[in-house]
């Protein structure tokens, strides 16, 4: 996906999400999140498209501003549907208003800073939108070719530079002396083999023998591997080798459990 495609879809799952959560308790507890309540859920995904927003369309190189600029949502969850869908345009013209080599902040430690947040937007909604799910008791569903885009930009986050150099403890766990995971959609084209060295987790789009491999729907593998299902209530999925590698995997990927 491109930077307009992942944009499109970005306007399209907030559309959703905010249909769904437009008018409930503020207060529903989020399980997939323990720390929030619906309210927090729904000003994260909003705040985060208007930090981005600011981020993109002033072609900030330096972000204290944009994380200065931070916006809550409405208390009156009767609003939450307008804002939302508001948050969402605001990210859309701002990457039009770009191209992608337009300097930009990327704290993936490279050097495409328009590319990187139009995926991660992406990412975050069709993450965000499966919290929702959870916390309403949605039927949570995304086309294949989606789901292994958010999964790219899931595996690719956790494996960057810029990630490893700023999550030293999550940097600590994840090193290891060659062991291997593989995960594979089945239902659309999407391979990745994670090998965690003693200085940091290589990530190829392969397919490997491994220590452990995961392959099913790709719906259902983003969802084990944004930590937003058990391994164990993913029944569509299949596991083969060190399930203990596994664990260790989603275990640490703290970043999810707090949102």
């Amino acid at each position: 996906m491109d930077t307009s495609a992942h944009v499109k879809a970005v306007v399209e799952q907030t559309s959703i999400f905010a249909d769904w959560v437009d008018g409930r308790d503020a207060a529903d507890p989020v399980p997939t999140c323990p720390k929030w309540t619906l309210a927090d859920l729904v000003d994260h995904v909003g705040a985060t498209q208007r930090m981005v927003a600011m981020l993109v369309g002033e072609r900030m190189t330096e972000p204290s501003k944009a994380f200065a600029g931070y916006v809550p949502a409405p208390t009156d969850p009767a609003q939450w549907r307008a804002w939302l869908t508001d948050t969402a345009a605001e990210a859309k013209r701002a990457f039009e208003s770009v191209a992608d080599d337009t300097p930009v902040w990327d704290p993936s430690g490279g050097t495409a800073g328009v590319p990187f947040w139009s995926r991660r937007l992406f990412g975050e909604a069709c993450v965000h939108r499966a919290d929702a799910a959870a916390a309403l008791g949605m039927r949570y569903e995304l086309a294949p070719e989606l789901a292994v885009a958010a999964i790219e930009d899931w595996l690719d986050n956790m494996t960057s530079r810029g990630y490893w150099e700023n999550r030293p403890g999550f940097a600590d766990a994840m090193r290891g002396s060659g062991q291997t995971l593989h995960f594979h959609a089945t239902d659309a084209p999407g391979e990745w083999l994670a090998r965690r060295n003693p200085d940091r987790v290589v990530l190829e789009r392969t397919h490997a023998k491994a220590d452990v491999a995961v392959g099913g729907p790709a719906a259902e593998l983003l969802l084990v591997i944004s930590r937003r299902r058990p391994v164990d209530a993913a029944s569509t999925l299949e596991l083969r080798g060190d399930r203990a590698l596994l664990d260790h995997w989603i275990e640490h990927m703290d970043w999810v459990a707090n949102g």
